[in-house]
């Protein structure tokens, strides 16, 4: 069975998300992976979070304390992982049906990628599929034009969609805990300056965006600090293609997204 089904290890930084967290453990255990490691860290919620832990306690390990923030959530799961592939799952994201065993069966099949992506739905707080433009735009470079270089220039990498083999997590290190919303980005730099990027042409998960979410309030900020993490990995010029390409998603953001 380990052959066939590797272990994977998915954590989940989880802080007052009640209104979502079970609807992502379902979305994982329900898979019925053979060989699943789900590991949640929570930042001490105050709403029903652990209510709603304490109930899957006989499937999953968690944890409840106060941390400093979403990227020391994260190295602390990191640190408890024993699986072979690892991910992270924010507590209000899905996985979509079968990804588990596609994303096993792709590392399976090559030896030579340390970690993968796929494809990734954007949904609201009601599931609903939204933002299709931004979506197919997304697709469009992760299909034909990812790399090394398109990445330092704009992030289309789906986080909720992306695995990485342990390996690489300890050539890497841990997430940056100076950044509040792009860590994902960071880390995503720092992969593919050491391995290529393996790709699933099929969506694999579904990234929430709703009114209480980091994504939903603070998408400017979130730009913001992204252009700051291109500058440390870029030169000046492909740093300013990123600047531009940023500051002109803000507006298109502003037009099509009219709920932030």
């Amino acid at each position: 069975m380990k052959k066939k089904y590797p272990k994977i290890s998915i954590i989940i930084p989880s802080l007052n998300q009640g209104q979502f967290i079970e609807r992502t453990i379902c979305s994982i255990l329900d898979q019925s992976y053979p060989n699943l490691e789900l590991i949640v860290i929570d930042g001490g919620s105050t709403d029903n979070t652990r209510q709603i832990l304490k109930h899957y306690s006989k499937k999953l390990t968690w944890f409840s304390d106060k941390d400093e923030g979403q990227s020391d959530a994260l190295n602390k799961g990191l640190k408890k992982t024993t699986g072979e592939i690892i991910s992270y799952l924010n507590s209000d994201d899905m996985l979509l049906p079968g990804s588990l065993v596609k994303i096993a069966g792709y590392f399976n099949q090559h030896k030579d990628i340390y970690w993968l992506t796929g494809k990734c739905y954007i949904i609201d707080a009601r599931e609903r599929n939204i933002h299709p433009l931004i979506i197919g735009y997304k697709n469009f470079w992760l299909k034909y034009l990812r790399g090394r270089l398109s990445l330092e220039i704009l992030n289309y990498i789906s986080q909720p969609a992306t695995f990485w083999r342990k390996y690489a997590f300890q050539t890497v290190g841990e997430f940056n805990k100076e950044l509040n919303y792009t860590m994902d980005y960071d880390y995503w730099l720092r992969l593919i300056r050491k391995y290529k990027l393996g790709y699933i042409d099929e969506y694999l998960a579904a990234f929430r965006i709703h009114s209480n979410s980091k994504s939903g309030q603070n998408y400017q900020s979130i730009f913001a600090e992204n252009s700051g993490v291109s500058v440390r990995y870029s030169n000046k010029f492909i740093s300013l293609l990123h600047q531009i390409h940023d500051k002109l998603t803000v507006y298109i953001y502003r037009f099509i997204r009219k709920d932030l």
